[in-house]
């Protein structure tokens, strides 16, 4: 080997362990500023982190978050709001938050639905309003077509439902197929990257409108730092666009009573292709003029508002 090519390995070795020194500080930061604060639960294929919320003996309402995301995303509002009148149960997805997933073969929509179904079995909740917003409006349809009889209703909130044509450009780079370059990446390069273009991604998830200044902390942001939220991201991403043809395919096959609820201007979903195209199998669709995908955040009121208005189908 030469003594440039020698001198290049070095560097190039050395600047990924240097990432990977940066990464489990950013990690270990992000672990104490947002502590577990629910319970763990073990099911088949891994175990879930959740908070039981409201009184026990009330209709069960079932949080789901999106792509990337936490069970804080519901912190603004939704979740109090509801557990007023509703047994909440809100949780980490299979992988994300304090959650956690043997592995890739847990990322399909179904198969994140059959885990958290599993939580609900144990937990002696039935007939639940399943709320899913953006990739967790995939995986409660996903509950919804593989156990029809265990769901009340859908409460769909920017849902991805169908195939889009381009990669979004904000999660282009979570686009990795292979396992083990996803797992280097997650290791060395995905956490410093996220901390200089936090801001940049805030942005475009929230546009048009401004993304709340403590969503960092409160909206559980800064867990995305550990390697495994690059991971399980990249996992989900992969597995969706692969997964939600053939899951779209069987929408006239949908029992469950619901809607859809979008925001008009969201930048990351079309509005008509992902929601109102619902309509034609038997879900109801409204639209919040000005909003963006993120309206569990920014709209928390109108969020809580439509699925009350969906808990009464059920």
């Amino acid at each position: 080997m030469s003594t440039l090519l020698t001198l290049i390995v070095l560097l190039v070795g050395g600047g990924l362990v240097g990432a990977h020194l940066w990464t489990r500080r950013l990690a270990a930061t992000a672990e104490r500023a947002i502590p577990q604060k629910g319970l763990l639960r073990a099911v088949p294929g891994g175990r879930l982190h959740y908070v039981d919320l409201g009184p026990r003996d009330a209709r069960p309402v079932v949080l789901i978050h999106g792509l990337s995301g936490q069970m804080q995303h519901w912190d603004y509002g939704v979740a109090e709001a509801l557990s007023d009148t509703f047994r909440v149960i809100a949780l980490d997805r299979p992988g994300c938050g304090w959650s956690d997933r043997d592995g890739e073969d847990q990322a399909p929509p179904a198969e994140q639905g059959r885990m958290i179904q599993a939580l609900l079995d144990d937990l002696g909740v039935e007939e639940p309003v399943l709320v899913g917003h953006s990739l967790g409006g995939a995986v409660a349809l996903a509950m919804a077509l593989d156990q029809p009889e265990a769901a009340g209703a859908l409460a769909l909130l920017c849902p991805l439902t169908h195939g889009v044509e381009a990669s979004i450009p904000v999660f282009k780079p979570l686009e990795v197929r292979n396992a083990a370059i996803r797992r280097l990446i997650g290791a060395t390069l995905a956490a410093p990257l996220a901390k200089r273009n936090g801001a940049e991604a805030l942005t475009a998830v929230f546009g048009p409108e401004p993304w709340p200044q403590d969503f960092p902390v409160k909206g559980g942001g800064v867990l995305g730092l550990r390697p495994k939220a690059y991971v399980v991201a990249s996992e989900d991403l992969v597995a969706a666009q692969t997964a939600i043809a053939a899951q779209a395919a069987r929408y006239g096959d949908l029992k469950v009573p619901g809607g859809v609820l979008y925001g008009g201007v969201d930048e990351i979903l079309d509005p008509a292709a992902q929601g109102e195209a619902m309509r034609a199998h038997g879900l109801a669709y409204e639209a919040l003029a000005g909003r963006g995908h993120m309206i569990p955040v920014t709209d928390p009121q109108a969020c809580v508002d439509f699925i009350r208005r969906m808990a009464a189908l059920a």
